[in-house]
């Protein structure tokens, strides 16, 4: 049998300073009209007015940046 591994991402906001910790375990990551919804792998959730700025795969971390 295959072993599976699992790939959940930690997702940032960028700000003036230093990210920001939004969320860990990531698992689903939901575009909407006014911004994004984080879904982690125990069901919490939460909405930002953000956008996507940039992903880091190797490290699994997302890094989001407020819409304007």
């Amino acid at each position: 049998m295959k072993e599976r591994f699992m790939c959940e991402a930690t997702a940032y906001l960028l700000g003036d300073n230093e990210p920001t910790l939004v969320m860990e375990a990531v698992d689903t990551i939901d575009p909407e009209e006014k911004g994004i919804r984080l879904i982690n792998i125990f069901g919490e959730q939460k909405f930002l007015k953000a956008r996507i700025h940039s992903l880091s795969l190797v490290d699994n971390k997302v890094f989001l940046k407020e819409k304007e």
